[in-house]
């Protein structure tokens, strides 16, 4: 039994780091979470590419969505396949309706979740009590 844990332990790794609710979050959490990520040995590809999928969620969080908010990371592995997980987690919308209270560049926003889309396996939203997590997971080679 202790093998299985220990194998349970060894395959599931996970970060949590709490997001200042300021714009500067994002370049903050993303010198934190490059650690993380060369820390797992990541690819550089995988690497690049979940730094992106991590400031798109972020961003989402700090700009549209009431604090607090946290940033989850995760290394999972299930049926021979590994993983990144990665979650971040707000108290939910600015205004009633999802949308920000006010968007002055409208033109320039709004392409974050389809970066998201296109560089995930899979990612989805999640709403709960707390607020609301969105999740991308990115499949490692």
């Amino acid at each position: 039994m202790t093998a299985q844990l220990d194998a349970v332990v060894r395959e599931a790794v996970e970060h949590v780091f709490p997001l200042p609710h300021i714009p500067e979050a994002v370049s903050v959490v993303r010198r934190r979470v490059r650690t993380v990520l060369a820390d797992w040995n990541l690819a550089p590809d995988l690497a690049e590419d979940a730094l992106l999928v991590i400031s798109e969620l972020i961003t989402n969080a700090v700009v549209h969505a009431l604090p607090p908010a946290a940033l989850r990371l995760s290394r999972v592995g299930a049926d021979g396949r590994s993983a990144l997980r990665v979650e971040v987690t707000d108290a939910g919308p600015v205004a009633g309706d999802g949308r920000p209270a006010v968007e002055p560049y409208a033109d320039e926003h709004g392409r974050g979740l389809g970066i998201v889309t296109a560089l995930s396996a899979e990612c989805g939203t999640r709403v709960h009590a707390g607020g609301i997590t969105r999740w991308a997971e990115l499949l490692a080679a």
